[in-house]
């Protein structure tokens, strides 16, 4: 069996710590600002990816202390108390481990996730509103940050559309796993009848790449509009033009931003989103090529039912490329998808 410090790759990643310190102290250095800020980046990555590491050695020192107290001692409040911290570190332990499963260009990244409500009207838009909940949940597991950007409400409840960001390291390395159509199955508590109801939401998840230089937006091929904001905001919003539409005139995407209170910030963060769609559509078509000249199947993509959340007439939440599935929906929805995600790193096909 490994050790954790080889698979963590603890002596590797200090060796390219050392390197890029390195670098940093070459004279001329800061010649080239953009590309000394990106050195810097990555060397803040490296080093923020060595913390949960110094923390988890940490606490398993600190239970060894416990475990020789609570032999000596023969305390049963130490017992419990060593018991808890094995099963912090426990979590703490896999949670490392699936990090290391994330190879990707650009896994270590931020996330942009969109969520749309699909056929079923009012339901649909509450499933985009329960899907939406279950990731910022997730995300506050994990101390990330998130951000509504944007919203487009239901009718009546919920969402047609809700775009969030999801800041931190490996977010969208992890977050790719929910890239697909969900399908959830229950009594319709906007139904009079009580009668049971199939809807679904699709989720499409791009990595934040702000500030790579891999694509290029002119100034000529954008339209950008300002608007009212309808989602909620305060009477700041509804007063004023606030809101920002972003039209990329060669491709015919359309990014808008309307939940911060300045224009200015609303424009910023429209275009962040824009340009992570660019990367993400040619990604996409380079993907195409390959698989075109290759002959092989593609793999699943958006628009293709990945998972179902079942409410009535029994209770389970299945994902549908990989098998796995609890019967413990109220876990799930409460953020707790960390299972799933990791079943999907660790399938066959990935």
């Amino acid at each position: 069996m490994k050790s954790w410090e080889v698979i963590f790759d603890l002596a590797g990643r200090q060796a390219e710590i050392d390197k890029l310190e390195q670098k940093t102290l070459e004279p001329g250095f800061w010649d080239d600002p953009q590309e000394a800020q990106k050195l810097l980046q990555e060397l803040n990555q490296l080093k923020n990816s060595l913390e949960p590491i110094h923390e988890l050695r940490s606490r398993l020192e600190d239970l060894k202390v416990l475990a020789e107290l609570s032999e000596e001692e023969g305390s049963e409040e130490y017992t419990r108390e060593m018991e808890r911290e094995l099963q912090q570190a426990r979590q703490q332990f896999e949670q490392l481990e699936l990090s290391t499963l994330l190879g990707g260009e650009h896994d270590s990244a931020s996330a942009i996730v969109e969520i749309n409500a699909g056929a079923g009207g009012t339901e649909a838009c509450d499933w985009a509103d329960m899907l939406l909940r279950m990731y910022l949940r997730w995300a506050e597991r994990h101390g990330y940050r998130t951000e509504v950007i944007d919203t487009v409400p239901g009718e009546m409840a919920g969402s047609k559309k809700v775009t969030f960001l999801v800041e931190g390291t490996n977010a969208y390395g992890y977050l790719k796993a929910e890239r697909g159509v969900h399908r959830l199955v229950r009594i319709s508590p906007f139904d009079a009848n009580k009668r049971r109801h199939t809807s679904f939401a699709s989720v499409d998840v791009i990595p934040d790449v702000e500030g790579t230089e891999e694509v290029q937006i002119s100034p000529d091929e954008i339209k950008i509009d300002t608007f009212r904001a309808s989602s909620a905001g305060g009477q700041h919003v509804n007063k004023t033009d606030s809101a920002v539409r972003i039209t990329h005139i060669p491709t015919g995407i359309v990014v808008s931003c309307q939940n911060e209170r300045s224009q200015h910030r609303n424009k910023e963060v429209a275009l962040k989103v824009l340009q992570a769609r660019l990367l993400e559509m040619q990604r996409a078509e380079d993907e195409a090529r390959i698989a075109e000249l290759r002959g092989d199947v593609r793999a699943i993509q958006w628009g293709n039912q990945i998972r179902s959340y079942v409410f009535q007439p029994y209770t389970m939440v299945k994902d549908h490329r990989t098998g796995h599935e609890t019967g413990d929906v109220v876990r799930v929805m409460d953020g707790d998808i960390d299972d799933f995600i990791r079943a999907y790193l660790t399938a066959p096909q990935q």
